[in-house]
């Protein structure tokens, strides 16, 4: 796991370049903003509630909330970046094991220090673990490469779920570099494009954009929370476990005094 590029649940916290369909905004204190709908405290944690889900966000760093009177342009045929198409629903599937593929994105992530369930949801994003999906606008494969893209990155089959993989997750780890380890941007610019970010200083106003980012933060964190839960119940089974299987200690046995009977002994 990459721990040079910071992502792990740091996504939740650089959501400030997020936007969404809301009236309110979230200021941060790193000079980001969250667009939210509604917004609730828990001792600590402010929830702030976003198109199709939620952030949880310190409360403290949180500078000030403020009204959103700027909403984004609509997104346009001619503004909208090619690889913003979903691939279609109904493709044929080569006969593949999702061990396999978990083995491809573990080898490839570690190779590039990265997540592999990072790299796993940038996959269910961008494919739905489809290694023969492929775009209205001709993105291929698990991570949807653009046949430019493929082959500047010297993919050969964009089909091939190791070459796909490899050359998708070395892209992404170029743009982490890029963005100086902001997994927003990253993604952003993986979807939209990096020349949309740099245009747009942040996440572009495309609806797909900023669905395309939210969903990913949302499912690496709902793994990142699945993983601890069950670490949590892992921990109590095997204390439980262990505290019954200790057999319990003797009772300590008293000394016994030695007596004598003089009676029997010659005066």
């Amino acid at each position: 796991m990459r721990l040079s590029k910071p992502i792990l649940l740091g996504l939740a916290l650089l959501l400030g370049q997020l936007s969404a369909s809301a009236a309110d905004v979230a200021v941060m204190r790193s000079g980001a903003s969250i667009p939210f709908l509604r917004k609730e405290q828990m001792g600590l944690q402010t929830r702030l509630y976003i198109t199709g889900g939620y952030v949880d966000v310190p409360t403290a760093e949180i500078a000030s909330f403020d009204k959103d009177d700027s909403p984004p342009p609509p997104a346009t045929s001619e503004t909208m970046p090619a690889k913003l198409d979903a691939p279609p629903p109904a493709t044929a599937l080569p006969a593949r094991t999702q061990v396999d593929l978990d083995q491809v994105v573990r080898e490839a992530s570690s190779r590039h220090q990265l997540d592999p369930d990072f790299v796993s949801s940038v996959i269910k994003a961008e494919s739905n673990f489809k290694p023969h999906a492929v775009s209205r606008k001709g993105a291929q494969g698990l991570m949807q490469l653009m046949p430019q893209t493929a082959a500047q990155l010297g993919v050969k089959d964009p089909f091939d779920p190791r070459a796909n993989v490899e050359a998708g997750t070395a892209y992404l780890s170029d743009l982490l570099d890029q963005y100086h380890d902001d997994p927003i941007k990253a993604l952003a610019a993986y979807n939209a494009g990096a020349h949309r970010v740099q245009q747009y200083h942040g996440v572009p106003p495309y609806r797909e954009t900023r669905a395309y980012v939210a969903n990913i933060v949302r499912d690496f964190n709902a793994k990142k929370r699945a993983q601890m839960k069950a670490a949590q119940t892992a921990g109590k089974s095997g204390h439980a476990a262990r505290k019954k299987a200790t057999p319990a200690k003797p009772a300590p046995t008293q000394p016994q005094s030695a007596s004598v009977d003089r009676s029997k002994n010659p005066a």
